[in-house]
């Protein structure tokens, strides 16, 4: 047996066309004795086998059998592959596969004895001399067997001793040079015949030893000493906190206050709030060594360093809402949606740039590309009226066909310019009109707080504005009536061929000032205005000029107005909407001047 020490050998096995069958049985029988004779083992010596001609093939790795008898029936499983010579590719797969950890190799720090047997009859058909340098210079120890017809100089190519070069004049001789081979491999155990100094242990290889530490410990820069592993120096610990080495090993601690969690390298702090001892009356917060007690927000802490007083309980702060205290001092606060006035203490009353509006536009196909641009536009001059922001207006937008889709909730953007640029990239839907769907998704979805909808109880105004062209294809009642019943302000805005009677059971109460129509999707911006005076009244006070419908100059501002409006819509080639819109200003028009004589009526 070759006991001298551990190795690690790859037999490269040429199988290509030249070699007969009986001759390639020699060869298995060639490796099976060697085999025969080794200490193999997982901790003694591996093998591996590989064949080739003009590829490659592995038939079992360094890792893959450690008894002989596994081996000896893989060897005997070989198939030949019968084709060229290429050994110079066969040298390549012992360096970058064969002898690589991956494939059961040791490292190269263990200094075992990395040894390739290559046996061929032929001369090689590719370059040997570069790649079997390369190989000796990564540390494999090369053989070289040749047989009969083998080139004597490709086969001192590949090692660099002349006593591990080997021609064999046949096939029958090759097991008279196993007994040389072995020879070779197995020498005189150094770690027995001499003194060796090893402070721990000694490895015997073929003619020489290592020394190698024990787990640990590593070895000295004289090869023979050992010194204890600090497995904290390296810094790959991961310990938290410290650490502390112990023969190769560590273990990691906690600083005083912190506890070792199960991970057995992070800590955490030790929580003595929950000892129960503290006595705080808000809250308890923990810190290394020791807790301080801290006060719920509008609450300062007392000198007893544990009792909680609120300021705004004890002094007339005069707030209208609401008064929080804050350290030594307070301040009030107003609604979301109202401003703290100059005072401190009152707040805003009006409410126009401080709503939560969601508007809902009609897509369908009757709308038409060209008018949904203009519909946008008139989304985009309503938010031009809003003060955006997360504290003051709140805008969602919501487009519906035969379907509804939610644009962006109120919670998306927080800006007017946000706003509007969203709106701009909205898609048109370009279906049917199922306007009792879009009211059903805005009461139950729009104004959720899941959407950035504001609690009723900060009364914010939710306000829901319904735009359409036509008929719905599906009841609006319900859904009107339940959208109003919540709380919404409901505004309805209707262009031309939409229904009054629609349009006046969406609106809220009183139904004139939330109801909106144009003839024209052209003429509807003066429907802007009106929906900013109707939102917050205030806009709107001031002393209105009362002027008699029968003065001259009343009857001619009337007359010039409905000229101007005339000549506009027929230079736009649509006369018939322009008679339509101006018999709608003529009523429209009819109707103020009603009101007037009645105003100066009751005046007088």
């Amino acid at each position: 047996k070759c006991r001298t020490g551990p190795l690690d050998i790859v037999f490269v096995i040429d199988s290509s066309r030249s070699v007969r069958p009986f001759e390639f049985e020699t060869m298995r029988r060639f490796m099976i004795d060697i085999i025969g004779n080794l200490d193999v083992g997982p901790n003694a010596t591996r093998v591996g086998v590989i064949q080739y001609s003009s590829q490659v093939q592995n038939i079992f790795s360094l890792k893959t059998f450690f008894t002989r008898a596994d081996m000896e029936k893989a060897i005997n499983s070989i198939i030949p592959l019968a084709q060229g010579t290429m050994t110079g590719l066969a040298i390549q797969y012992v360096m970058n596969v064969a002898f690589t950890t991956q494939e059961g190799a040791r490292p190269l720090h263990k200094r075992i004895p990395r040894i390739a047997v290559i046996v061929t009859d032929g001369r090689p058909q590719d370059r040997v001399t570069e790649v079997a340098t390369h190989a000796r210079n990564a540390g494999i120890e090369i053989y070289a067997v040749g047989i009969q017809r083998a080139d004597m100089n490709s086969l001192r190519a590949m090692p660099p001793l002349e006593e591990h070069v080997f021609l064999v004049e046949s096939f029958e001789l090759i097991q008279q040079f196993g007994k040389q081979f072995q020879d070779k491999l197995c020498g005189v155990d150094m770690c027995v015949e001499q003194e060796h100094g090893c402070q721990h242990s000694c490895i015997s290889t073929p003619g020489s030893f290592y020394c190698e530490c024990n787990p640990g410990y590593r070895l000295n820069m004289d090869g023979k000493t050992c010194s204890p592993i600090d497995a904290c120096a390296d810094g790959r610990h991961g310990c938290q906190h410290q650490c502390l080495s112990a023969r190769g090993s560590y273990s990691c601690h906690c600083r005083a206050g912190y506890r070792l969690n199960q991970d057995k390298r992070s800590c955490s702090m030790i929580d003595f709030c929950s000892f129960g001892n503290h006595s705080c009356q808000h809250e308890c917060v923990s810190i290394p060594n020791g807790h301080y007690c801290r006060c719920r927000s509008g609450f300062m802490l007392q000198p007893d360093g544990r009792s909680c007083h609120d300021l705004c309980n004890g002094v007339d702060h005069g707030c209208e809402f609401k008064c929080v205290s804050m350290g030594s001092s307070y301040r009030c606060v107003c609604p979301e949606g109202r401003r703290l006035q100059a005072d401190g203490k009152t707040c805003s009353k009006c409410g126009a740039g401080h709503v939560d509006l969601v508007m809902v536009i009609d897509g369908s196909k009757s709308v038409r590309p060209q008018n949904f641009e203009l519909v946008k536009q008139f989304v985009n001059r309503i938010v031009d009226l809003l003060e955006v922001s997360p504290d003051g207006a709140r805008v969602g937008l919501v487009q519906y066909s035969s379907r509804v889709r939610t644009e962006f909730p109120l919670n998306k953007y927080h800006s007017a310019d946000e706003i509007k640029k969203a709106v701009m990239e909205v898609e048109y839907m370009e279906k049917g009109t199922m306007t009792g769907l879009a009211l059903k998704h805005m009461v139950e979805h729009s104004f959720s707080e899941l959407e950035g909808a504001r609690p009723l109880s900060y009364n914010v105004p939710r306000i829901g504005l319904v735009f359409t062209d036509g008929r719905s294809q599906d009841d609006i009642s319900e859904w009107a009536r339940r959208a109003k019943e919540s709380g919404i302000t409901m505004f309805a805005v209707g262009v031309g061929k939409a229904v009054e009677e629609e349009l006046r059971a969406i609106a809220s109460e009183p139904v004139e000032q939330h109801f909106s129509y144009s003839a024209d999707f052209t003429t509807m911006t003066h429907l802007v205005e009106n929906f900013k005076l109707n939102v917050c009244p205030e806009e709107g006070k001031g002393v209105t000029e009362i002027r008699s419908p029968c003065e001259c100059e009343a009857l001619v501002q009337f007359q010039t107005n409905t000229v101007a409006i005339l000549q506009s819509l027929t230079e736009k080639n649509i006369l018939w909407d322009a008679w339509a819109c101006w018999a709608c200003s003529l009523a429209q028009m009819t109707a103020r001047l009603e009101d007037l004589e009645k105003q100066i009526a009751n005046k007088k």
